[in-house]
């Protein structure tokens, strides 16, 4: 088993931080895990894309993901067919957006799984700031099933302090129930 995944956010979104936590919590369940950024020009709202690894046998590449199993989208301004190049077909997209997967599902084309929630309002409704990463890892758990709730629960208590795990832990839980997939 091997699985991909590329994220795509802007600088402060927490995308570098969203796969670190979907790493850990995969090291958690039991398997091998990378978790690799890339940047552009390093400042807040530029674009950042970073990569995970998943698998049940030891991990050597580190080249970029060209061909992810999932893509996710911290932006929405980035949803659109330009962000899920080399997606392979009948992949997963999971959108930060308020739009329903239906919606998402005719601009993105027929190829490809999609999974919505708007991770936005979620984080500004309990951080009061849109950084959007724990919401969006906890819709990937719902929308993927490839790792489970209470592994990100540990990772993000390993990696926060006890405020902070527990205002993402809101996020997650209210990102999870709120996730829709088609």
């Amino acid at each position: 088993m091997l699985v991909e995944i590329r994220w795509h956010g802007r600088g402060g979104q927490g995308a570098v931080t969203a796969a670190e936590l979907v790493a850990y919590a995969s090291i958690i369940k039991g398997y091998y895990a990378l978790a690799f950024p890339e940047f552009g020009a390093e400042r807040r709202g530029a674009p950042v894309t970073a990569y995970n690894r998943l698998s049940d046998k030891v991990i050597y590449d580190r080249s970029p993901v060209l061909s992810p199993d999932i893509v996710v989208i911290l932006d929405p301004t980035m949803v659109g067919r330009d962000v899920i190049h080399g997606l392979k077909k009948h992949g997963l997209v999971v959108a930060n957006t308020a739009k329903k997967p239906r919606e998402l599902a005719e601009i993105l084309g027929p190829d490809y799984r999609v999974a919505t929630v708007d991770a936005t309002k979620i984080a500004m409704e309990v951080f009061r700031l849109p950084i959007v990463n724990t919401a969006m890892v906890s819709a990937l758990v719902a929308a993927s099933g490839i790792i489970d709730l209470d592994s990100l629960l540990q990772a993000v208590s390993a990696r926060f302090s006890a405020r902070l795990a527990s205002l993402n832990e809101q996020v997650i839980r209210k990102a999870y129930e709120l996730t829709e997939v088609m």
